[in-house]
């Protein structure tokens, strides 16, 4: 578990991970599968397998116009055009739970050779997840995972042990040690949201946070002004409040508006996940002291070359496996597909200004 976290200085660029991981398809053409997971799930990997030009690369995020699943995918466009790829984007305007079905099912149908998506439920996407997987595509997971039978691979930004620890120190040491908290999730079902909440009230029952009392969590719904108002209301139904952290970039962003033109400026903290771009000006004006995250583009970046790797066949979803995944370097498959890019980056008003995103 993280323990100390990570601070850059003027020359700072981002963190970028260690381990990858990996899974199914195994053919070079699309539609060799016979079940879900295709060829190379029952075969052997051909780490010599050469990626195919043409591949049908698609990105299904949360929801389009989301800052952040827009810049991850930059990364994910990069690196398809890397591989002489061909990229798509699509999904929903709203984070719901259902909302991705219909998109899965269309890639399928068009001949997806790669779906690389953000789930916003981890079962409600499996049945059109494991058709499209019947039919040959590779499904890589990437920022929320799904079912882990529901995909071949999943790209994880962090571990979610990290990710928890580095915000509840970050909350801990802003109000003193104690006082009462509130979280400010995304959707109730998000996969990630969820795991991080677990791992923030578990890293709380350690005897150096006995003296912090989470009160409430509300969800905003990866929506600007539903986050807004869902802060707003936090404060007005809890008087005694220190602290708010909002693990979403969506939510924190959000969240910091309303604070910083609000009577709780500098007496209420908050925290949680964000980008440099969407807080730079609330770190700047003494509304937020400091937060974290990873690149999300080095994580669309990831998944999109570990899409390809299992599309080929130079992985199978083996633990231990191994492939190069474009100037991120070589990467290592881990125990239940799960690949991580690395320990997040903490930002406050010494470095905000060195990153872009």
């Amino acid at each position: 578990m993280l323990r100390t976290r990570i601070r850059y200085g003027v020359t700072a660029a981002a963190v970028v991970g260690v381990m990858l991981a990996s899974a199914a398809c195994g053919g070079t053409t699309r539609g060799d599968a016979d079940e879900p997971g295709g060829q190379g799930a029952a075969g052997e990997a051909d780490p010599g397998a050469e990626i195919p030009d043409g591949l049908a690369i698609s990105f299904l995020p949360k929801q389009l116009n989301n800052p952040y699943m827009t810049y991850a995918n930059s990364g994910g466009e990069e690196a398809v055009a890397e591989l002489g790829g061909e990229y798509k984007e699509v999904g929903p305007s709203e984070a719901s739970a259902s909302s991705q079905v219909s998109y899965v099912n269309t890639l399928s149908q068009q001949g997806s050779d790669v779906i690389v998506i953000a789930a916003n439920d981890p079962n409600a996407v499996c049945g059109a997840l494991n058709q499209a997987r019947q039919a040959g595509a590779a499904v890589v997971a990437y920022d929320s995972d799904t079912a882990p039978d529901c995909r071949d691979i999943f790209i994880n930004q962090a571990t979610a042990e990290d990710i928890a620890a580095v915000q509840i120190e970050m909350i801990a040491e802003q109000i003193g040690g104690e006082g009462e908290i509130a979280f400010l999730s995304a959707t109730p079902n998000a996969t990630n949201q969820n795991t991080w909440l677990e791992l923030m009230d578990e890293e709380l029952q350690k005897e150096e946070y006995a003296g912090i009392e989470v009160v409430d969590t509300v969800y905003g719904n990866d929506e600007d002004q539903k986050s807004f108002n869902e802060m707003q209301a936090l404060l007005q139904s809890h008087p005694d409040l220190a602290g708010v952290v909002s693990p979403t970039t969506v939510g924190i962003a959000a969240a910091a508006r309303y604070l910083s033109a609000s009577d709780y400026k500098g007496e209420v903290a908050l925290t949680g996940l964000g980008t440099p771009n969407q807080m730079s000006e609330y770190v700047e004006d003494g509304t937020v002291e400091e937060f974290a995250l990873w690149d999300p583009k080095d994580l669309g970046y990831l998944a999109a070359h570990a899409g390809a790797a299992l599309a080929a066949g130079r992985i199978t979803g083996a633990e231990g496996e191994t492939f190069e995944a474009g100037r991120l370097g070589e990467y290592t498959v881990g125990a239940d597909g799960e690949v991580v890019l690395g320990p997040p980056t903490v930002f406050d008003a010494d470095n905000v200004a060195d990153y872009d995103f």
